[in-house]
Order: structure tokens, then C-alpha cells, then sequence
């Protein structure tokens, strides 16, 4: 959906009949100023979002005639510094631009990686033409690769190409291709994996291939003592593990000696989703290991590098595809396993 570049404001949506019953943040994605499903939890957790003048929770899941408002903050300055950190764009226009990561380089600061991360680059690059949604004047990181995933990347400068970019990742029009070296020998050509993920269920940090349990909330009846003495019963939340659907298509490029060179395309894009999905076929990405195993030789991080990005300009409506050729890291990575 195309939005206005007036990010912030108050709006309002009322909720057909064919959104009941649906979580609140995932209704609320791809309307006017809500292009992804994090900013809409964001809102939520902001008390941003109400139904009849009450602030709703994350979980709440709304029925037929709701009358839903939501409020757009005003973009505030971002308190991430500038920085002249050097950037391999492939292209760029005054909506968007699209880059080839380097491996090593983190997306967004955060602990431990407070600057020199893209993010840092991009405000010196763009010197103030930023894109405002999710209430921070910043670049607008649409979609993100692993600190040692190098690749192809898009970026929108403006608020129209942030929301037709994040529409397309969310309908899966967003082609992404990956290459990678996975340890042992895939047999088959070609393989669709279809594993939902989710937060692993003890190591809260990984990923995980988790069996979504029913996504509606399930209530346990249990009793409460009050003050007076008396007991009264209420609602209890049942915990349970989720998942969202994850599908990765795998294409074999070359069977080298007890490793296979691959390329993976996202129909859906999760967290780690082709370092989660290939190891939980039993072919690890080599280097990988979080995920896999310790590789023979020093690798840095997993052999896994972002090829090809094709989309639909969300200004422009022109089809696009860029690509970004393996790096020296990656080739000498198969040399090594090839002369083995």
C-alpha cells in the first residue's frame, strides 16, 4: 500500500468480516502509515492503538464492525550519528537505493555495535533525506542480512518507498536470491523446504523449525482469594509456542567434496530463515556455527552471500533486478573446500 509522505496523525479503519478474529498488529500491517507488522507492535505497545477509546494489547483480535484508530507519531531526529563509512551502491535514485553489504558490517546499532553500522553510513549518505516511519527521521531499513552475510540490499530514502517496498516483502513479490556452501552432498537437484520457524524454544537468541500450536490464545478457569476472603475466578492465558510459515527453495549450483554449492531463493523471509531451514535438513551452511557445526579451516562466519534482488520500483512501477557478484571471501571459501 502507498501511503501519504504526512506520516503522522490519526486515523482510523473499520474491520470487515473477512478480518475477524485476526491478531490486532497483523490486521493492522499494510494499512495507511503501517507498512510492516513491527511498527503496528510498536503503536500497540505505545498505546497508540484503540477500539472505542480503550488501548488495545498486542493480542487482541478484532471482530467484525471494529472501529479501530491509530495514531502516527511525528518522525523525531534519530540520535544515531553520521558517519563516512564507504558504501557499495549498485544503484540509486531519489526514492531508494540498493548496496552490496560487506561481510562483517552490522544493519542496525545495537549492543556491542553502537556505530559503524549501516545505518551510521546512511545518514551521512543521505544527509537528512530520510524516511520517517516508525516515528524515526532514519533510513529506512526495509530488510535486514546477518552481521557476516554480505549482499545485495534495498534501502528507501522516502516514506512511499518504504511502504511499497515493506508491501512487497510482506505479499513475498520481493525476489531474494542467495548462494551458499552447505556442508555434506544434497542429492536432490532441486528441494522446496516448507518449515515453519520460530524463537527456538530454550535459546531464546536462535531461531528455530517449531510446530505452530494454535495461534488463538487458549484460558485456563482458575481461582483468585480477594481481600474479603472470597474466591473469584478468572482468565488465565495459556502459554504456547509460535511460528509463522517459512518456504525456501533450494537449487543445486556444483557438488564439491563433502559440501554442495547452492542457491536458495525466499518465498518468505524469517529471521536466519536459510541457515535455520538448511540445517534443519542436515546441510548446515558451512561456517555456520550457530547453526551447524565448527568448519575445517577458519571462515569468520557462514559462507552465505545475498546474489540477486528484484522488485517493482514502488514510485516509478518499473521492474528491477540487480545482482552482486560473490565476494573474494566466499570464492576463496570454495576453493579451499574444492581442493580438499
Amino acid at each position: 500500500m502507498i501511503v501519504s509522505p504526512e506520516s503522522s496523525g490519526i486515523r482510523s479503519v473499520v474491520a470487515p468480516s473477512e478480518s475477524s478474529g485476526i491478531r490486532i498488529d497483523v490486521f493492522l500491517t499494510g494499512t495507511e502509515g503501517i507498512p510492516t507488522r513491527s511498527i503496528a507492535q510498536k503503536l500497540l505497545t505505545d498505546g497508540l492503538v484503540t477500539c472505542r477509546g480503550i488501548p488495545l494489547q498486542k493480542n487482541y483480535r478484532v471482530a467484525v464492525g471494529d472501529e479501530i484508530e491509530y495514531s502516527i507519531p511525528e518522525a523525531k531526529p534519530c540520535e544515531t550519528s553520521a558517519q563516512d563509512i564507504p558504501l557499495d551502491i549498485i544503484y540509486e535514485d531519489t526514492h531508494l537505493l540498493v548496496i552490496n553489504k560487506p561481510r562483517g558490517l552490522v544493519v542496525h546499532p545495537a549492543a556491542g555495535n553502537w556505530d559503524g553500522t549501516l545505518v551510521n553510513a546512511l545518514l551521512h549518505h543521505c544527509s537528512g533525506n530520510l524516511s520517517g516511519i516508525g516515528g524515526v527521521m532514519r533510513p529506512g531499513i526495509v530488510h535486514r542480512l546477518d552481521k557476516d552475510t554480505s549482499g545485495i540490499m534495498v534501502v528507501a530514502k522516502d516514506d512511499i518507498a518504504h511502504s511499497g517496498l515493506a508491501a512487497q516483502l510482506a505479499d513475498n513479490s520481493m525476489m531474494r536470491v542467495y548462494t551458499a556452501v552447505c556442508h555434506g552432498v544434497i542429492e536432490r537437484d532441486k528441494l522446496r523446504i516448507d518449515a515453519p520457524i520460530g524463537r527456538h524454544p530454550v535459546n531464546r537468541k536462535k531461531m528455530a523449525v517449531v510446530q505452530a500450536q494454535p495461534t488463538k490464545l487458549g484460558a485456563d478457569l482458575m481461582s483468585v482469594r480477594t481481600r474479603s476472603g472470597s474466591s473469584v475466578p478468572v482468565l488465565q492465558n495459556r502459554k504456547i509456542i509460535s511460528s509463522r510459515n517459512a518456504v525456501t527453495y533450494v537449487e543445486v549450483i556444483e557438488r564439491l567434496p563433502k559440501h554442495t554449492l547452492i542457491s536458495a531463493r525466499l518465498e518468505t523471509g524469517r529471521t536466519h530463515q536459510i541457515r535455520v531451514h538448511m540445517a534443519h535438513i542436515g546441510h548446515p551452511v558451512f561456517g555456520d556455527e550457530t547453526y551447524g557445526r565448527t568448519p575445517h579451516f577458519a571462515t569468520n562466519g557462514q559462507i552465505l552471500h545475498a546474489t540477486e534482488l528484484a522488485f517493482t520500483h514502488p514510485v516509478t512501477g518499473q521492474h528491477m533486478t540487480h545482482t552482486a557478484p560473490l565476494p573474494e571471501y566466499f570464492t576463496n571459501a570454495v576453493k579451499a573446500v574444492r581442493g580438499r
